[in-house]
């Protein structure tokens, strides 16, 4: 009876990891195919070529909105760059009160601010930060911290000495900190923090060319069928082309199993797992350790047991309508879109996927509003999209809102550019059941090829919250420079080469009671608030 449970249990706890694996596969695959379609008048090809064009469409849209932002994010890339920013509050309480000489919160918030120059040069791997903050009138700087791809080092203000640690050096220091916490094959793995976009990109790339080419060769051509017909969308009457996919139960699980058995073997996505182990590392050991390759060989091994479970549990899963997603053509992006599947376990433990709604993308304004909706025997649960999107004579008005059941969240922006100057209003509201707030940020940022500053206003709202109460400023500026300052080799302290005495006597005859003397001599000059 025992065992007859426990096969239960493992065969319903198995059918959502396979949705999950399915559901995933489709949304990556699918997505991937529409990049490998030529301008061709099959219905097949004109099915994906819509989906390809309104990715497309609303990419380019983003991209002539924010050009100059992006071309900053390559050009901080490319070049070293320097970047200051200052953080200061404003606190005001009507209801605060103070005891006879006390300083109340606001006194202190409202005479702070942090400041913080950091300096990253990334084809070269190199990296400064530079903080100082006053607190009340208390004033603390001399934290300066620099970072390449081997090793840490800092500055303190109670030390005379730099402190550096080498990342070969990490994990044998920690394990003389802490012997049972740590195996001495850690690392800090630092040349993650200088990894840009160019390895996530190859990775679409990849997908797109294995996969996508791979989905639409196996996807039948006969699975397409096209009408014309008019819809209503936005009160406006479109004469579209309706293209409706629907694959079979038979139909999709072959692909589906296709394109599993390729992800069980596939070298490169392993080597993308290995790269996020990598990533994730930090304070673990190394790879090409012999318990980093371990633990990574049980990951891979774990990850190929699974996808076989799903290609054999997929001749018992149930899908018994098969897919089938509809899309309305109009001038070559989709402008309405149905889709639906139902899958589950068995034919009592189905789940339905249903995504439905319509969008106008024109170049001066866009709009949307999908239903999007998951239900089984049990539960019904349903959200919903809607959005328009203005950008016109390089002003902006946006509008967003996602509901859930009784949540919405709401997004609403104005935005407006000139020689170079976005200025914007952003408010992000919350409401639920009668319980709302929202976020206020406006401010605005100014490129100016090697330099950028821009400045943020932060504020919240709520019933309970007046807009004036709490705020938050946050400026920044940017330029481009010639390179990282970083510090010579003299007056540098290498933690990593002490003994495990030298580095007890170090921590307990040195740091500690200088760090003791710089913080008592901090606190003993007292706040110096007006």
């Amino acid at each position: 009876m025992g065992e007859t449970v426990d096969n239960e249990e493992k065969k319903k706890g198995f059918s959502k990891g396979l949705i999950a694996i399915i559901i995933t596969v489709v949304v990556v695959a699918g997505g991937s195919v529409a990049a490998f379609v030529l301008l061709n008048f099959s219905e097949k090809e004109q099915y994906f070529l819509a989906e390809k064009n309104t990715v497309e469409f609303m990419g380019e849209k983003f991209e002539e909105r924010y050009q100059q932002e992006l071309d900053w994010i390559d050009h901080s890339q490319e070049n070293p760059v320097k970047q200051t920013l200052e953080l200061a509050a404003e606190y005001n309480d009507p209801n605060e009160t103070s005891g006879m000489g006390a300083v109340s919160p606001s006194q202190i918030i409202n005479n702070s601010t942090i400041s913080i120059t950091g300096a990253s040069d990334m084809e070269n791997e190199q990296a400064s930060a530079e903080l100082q903050a006053n607190i009340g009138g208390m004033e603390i700087d001399d934290f300066d911290f620099y970072v390449t791809a081997d090793e840490v080092t800092a500055g303190l203000p109670f030390m005379d000495e730099l402190l550096q640690l080498r990342d070969e050096d990490f994990g044998n220091l920690m394990q003389k900190l802490d012997p049972n916490a740590f195996t001495g094959e850690e690392s800090m793995n630092l040349e993650s923090l200088f990894e840009g976009t160019d390895a996530f990109n190859e990775d679409i790339e990849y997908f797109q060319e294995e996969y996508g080419k791979m989905v639409y060769n196996e996807t039948p051509d006969d699975a397409f069928e096209s009408t014309d017909e008019t819809i209503q969308v936005d009160d406006e009457s479109l004469d579209t082309e309706k293209i409706t996919f629907h694959l079979t139960e038979k139909q999709l699980k072959e692909i589906m199993t296709t394109v599993l058995e390729k992800m069980q073997q596939d070298e490169k996505i392993k080597e993308m797992m290995r790269d996020q182990f990598v990533a994730g590392a930090m304070g673990t050991p190394a790879m090409g350790t012999p318990a980093m390759d371990d633990e990574f060989d049980q990951f891979i091994n774990e990850y190929e047991t699974a996808i076989g479970e799903a290609i054999n549990g997929l001749e018992d899963f149930q899908i018994p309508d098969g897919l089938t997603s509809t899309i309305w053509v109009y001038d070559d992006v989709i402008a309405q879109r149905e889709f639906q599947v139902d899958m589950g376990s068995t034919a009592e433990d189905l789940v339905s996927f249903t995504v439905n709604g319509t969008q106008l993308l024109q170049d001066d304004n866009q709009t949307f509003n999908y239903d999007l909706g998951v239900s089984d025997s049990i539960t019904d649960g349903t959200a919903n999209i809607a959005g328009n999107l203005s950008w016109e004579d390089d002003n902006a008005t946006d509008s967003i809102n996602l509901t859930v059941e009784d949540v919405t969240l709401t997004y609403e922006g104005k935005e407006s550019l000139n020689d170079g100057t976005r200025d914007f209003d952003r408010t992000f509201s919350f409401d639920q059941a009668g319980t709302s707030g929202m976020l206020i940020w406006s401010g605005s940022s100014a490129y100016d090829n090697d330099q950028m500053n821009s400045e943020h206003h932060f504020s919240m709202e709520s019933p309970e919250i007046s807009q004036d109460m709490f705020a938050l400023q946050v400026m920044i500026d940017s330029e481009t420079i010639d390179s990282v300052e970083m510090p010579n080799e003299e007056n540098i302290k290498d933690l990593g080469s002490m003994s495990e005495n030298e580095l007890t006597d170090f921590l307990e005859h040195e740091i500690t009671p200088q760090f003791q003397a710089w913080l008592f001599g901090l606190m003993g000059g007292g706040p110096g608030l007006p």
